[in-house]
């Protein structure tokens, strides 16, 4: 049966687009009143500080950038400032993220952050946009205002114009986000977020955890940012400098034209005929002035050019025909000879010869200039003069920057704007994801059945529907994890199975040679209660806790009834002799605890690497050894004798002295107790002794408990 996901809260909501829309809306409608009230503020960041501080940075990216594309129907150098307002969303996003918009005095100190990036960055974009002068904005007012003190150059008045104005601005727009913020629900404030889930949407703590997830090296969303940013950067730098030079070239030779032309222009207006006349007699000639207010004319026409020149060339320099007079400076006077600059020495032959000479681009006596020549032509042919203009190459170099600043402005708001959304977008169908699994995965509870069926439940519940590979991937991990659970349990079941069937095989086993020891009874059953309670009690203690733990408790346990299976190679007669043992028969029967060995050893060769043979050969070969190093068969003393061995000596001993035998009555339980006291530091080890005594209560409740069942025993019999 196909499993139909949930789709609810998936996406992108609507209603978070309708607020954008809505913060749009009031950028553009806020912006528009206060021009028409004629008030010197922009307060066009409102919607986008809204939009930053509920939906999150990539709403406030989107409402900021699209603010000044739009606002670019009134002025189209709008466009220039979107880079700055995407800055401010950011930084909006930020602060609100750190809880500054929640109460107004905290709120003021975003401030002096938003005026430097709308005021101090505006302004220098500001300045180079329009070519290191004074532009038209809002603050144009004010810079000229300074200028007219004589204290600031442009650059300060402008600086200092634009900061005030700001940090007036951003003062207005903080207090009426605040405002604004204060008036919304808290718990309405959530349905602003703008998220595309495409899993079960995760709780705020699941998101941090998801989100802070902690990697060895860099994160997988910091490598998508710096893949993006590099790519964006990088295609933008080299689309910057080929539009660049592109403009350089296409400025270099519009400039080149508009020399041309005009030297053209101005040769043509000259009456060559009578340039000998106007340097003869300069002003004074027939015909002089009417030229000269035809070549201002042409000089004012446009702005391109700075110097307009008539020249007659010969060996000793540059005489003067018309020199047309400047703002900045005073042309020549007819007839006055100008030595020729260091640029034109190697075009001297063509000029005296009356050729053309190409465009010349020169930095001597009158600044950088890009200058052009042309030949004024007599009624005979003859080159009686050149009609020369000059374009000022500061001028294209100003403009070249004001192209730069406004290409990176363009170039600066898109690619933040991109690499919002590409950031925005991964997180919740690339990070949110792939850290949602790897947290369940990692926090994947094995021991338990009901841990393994919750951890699955979990993993189900991410539901994760990119459409992918990472669905395809999520598809993968819960499958495998879902099989993997359920053989687990599968294993689970056969290795509890298969531990009953071990440990009821030891039962008989042990039985089998307690029943050829008419002596023991229930001796295998009591020892191993008594041996796991010394234990338990020594892991509550903290006593050998590099040994003692639950797994070493049970294997033990489980051991014991194996400590005596070597009696099965002893025989009848010396096994259930009802007097003393001969020395002789006492060296046989000392032997059983080599044959014991003997036998865990073989099964330890079928069944290798099992901590619990290894502890019931211990347990065989070592339960009759003594702490003074007095007992059998290798005569160990004190930590030499394995753990398990000591603690079943204390067993083994006090259950003889508890039980009855054919040879002798049970001891009464407190003089057993004596004799386990009185053996500490000889037979036993002192440490276990005390845990013993320690349990007494314990101890008493299993033999009493054992007791019982006998007399149940005997009773039916």
């Amino acid at each position: 049966m196909e499993v139909k996901h949930q789709t609810k809260d998936r996406g992108v909501a609507l209603k978070p687009i309708l607020f954008c829309v809505v913060a749009l809306l009031i950028n553009l409608g806020a912006n528009r009143l206060v021009n028409f009230l004629e008030i010197p503020l922009f307060v066009d960041n409102i919607g986008t500080l809204l939009a930053a501080a509920l939906g999150g940075y990539f709403p406030g990216v989107v409402v900021g950038y699209l603010t000044n594309v739009v606002n670019m129907t009134a002025d189209p150098a709008n466009v220039y400032y979107a880079g700055l307002s995407v800055l401010i969303a950011i930084a909006g996003s930020f602060f609100a993220k750190k809880g500054f918009f929640d109460k107004f005095g905290k709120a003021m100190l975003t401030v002096p952050v938003f005026a430097i990036i709308g005021g101090v960055l505006g302004s220098l974009l500001t300045y180079n946009i329009y070519g290191f002068g004074i532009g038209d904005g809002i603050s144009a007012p004010f810079v000229r205002q300074l200028l007219l003190k004589g204290y600031f150059n442009v650059f300060e008045a402008q600086m200092l114009s634009d900061v005030v104005i700001d940090i007036i601005d951003k003062f207005v727009t903080v207090l009426i986000v605040v405002t604004v913020l204060k008036l919304i629900p808290e718990e309405k404030k959530k349905s602003f977020k703008l998220t595309a889930w495409s899993q079960r949407p995760l709780t705020k703590d699941e998101k941090e955890e998801a989100a802070g997830y902690e990697q060895r090296g860099l994160s997988l969303r910091r490598k998508i940012t710096i893949i993006l940013a590099s790519v964006m950067v990088l295609v933008a730098t080299v689309t910057t400098t080929i539009c660049f030079l592109l403009y350089n070239n296409f400025a270099v030779k519009q400039y080149k034209n508009v020399a041309r032309s005009t030297a053209k222009l101005v040769a043509s207006s000259i009456d060559a005929d009578m340039v000998d006349e106007y340097l003869k007699y300069g002003e004074a000639a027939e015909g002089y002035l009417k030229t000269e207010g035809q070549l201002k004319d042409i000089l004012d026409s446009t702005d391109d050019i700075k110097y307009i020149y008539v020249y007659q060339i010969d060996k000793e320099g540059c005489h003067v025909v018309f020199d047309i007079d400047t703002a900045d400076l005073k042309g020549a006077d007819p007839g006055s000879l100008v030595p020729f600059d260091d640029s034109f020495m190697d075009y001297v032959p063509d000029l005296l010869a009356g050729n053309h000479i190409p465009q010349i681009i020169s930095d001597d006596t009158y600044g950088w200039l890009l200058t052009d020549y042309e030949p004024v032509i007599d009624s005979l042919g003859y080159c009686v003069a050149y009609a020369a203009a000059d374009v000022s190459m500061s001028d294209i170099k100003v403009n070249e920057i004001s192209f730069l600043a406004k290409i990176i402005s363009i170039f600066t708001g898109f690619i933040v704007l991109i690499l919002a959304f590409c950031l925005w977008i991964s997180k919740y169908r690339l990070v949110l994801p792939i850290n949602a699994m790897t947290i369940v995965a990692q926090d994947f509870a094995y021991k338990t059945e009901q841990g393994r069926e919750g951890s699955v439940e979990r993993l189900k519940h991410l539901d994760i529907r990119t459409g992918d590979e990472i669905e395809n991937l999520y598809d993968s991990l819960s499958s495998t994890i879902a099989e993997t659970v359920s053989y687990m349990e599968d294993l689970r079941v056969k290795s509890d199975t298969i531990s009953k069937m071990q440990n009821g095989l030891i039962l008989v086993l042990a039985d089998m040679v307690e029943n050829r020891d008419k002596n023991t009874g229930d001796h295998v059953k009591k020892t191993a209660a008594y041996t796991k309670l010394i234990l338990k009690e020594m892991k509550k203690k903290g006593i050998y806790p590099d040994i003692v733990d639950d797994k070493y408790v049970e294997n033990v346990a489980n051991s014991t009834p194996l400590h005596d299976v070597g009696k099965i190679k002893i025989s009848d007669t010396i096994l259930n002799k009802p007097g003393k043992l001969t020395d002789e028969e006492f060296e046989i029967m000392k032997t059983h605890t080599l044959h014991g060995a003997r036998i865990v050893e073989n099964a330890m060769a079928i069944v290798p690497d099992s901590d619990y043979l290894n502890e019931a050969r211990n347990i065989a070969t070592y339960h009759h050894e003594k702490w003074d190093g007095s007992g059998y068969p290798k005569g160990l003393k004190g930590e030499e004798i394995p753990l398990s061995a000591r603690v079943m000596a204390v067993a083994d001993v006090f259950d003889a002295l508890v039980s009855k035998r054919s040879y002798k009555e049970p001891f009464p339980f407190e003089k057993a107790v004596d004799i386990i006291r009185e053996g500490s530091g000889k037979h036993f080890d002192p440490t276990v002794v005390e845990v013993f005594m320690d349990a007494l209560d314990k101890v008493k409740a299993i033999a009493d408990e054992y007791e019982r069942i006998l007399e149940e025993r005997n009773s039916i019999e």
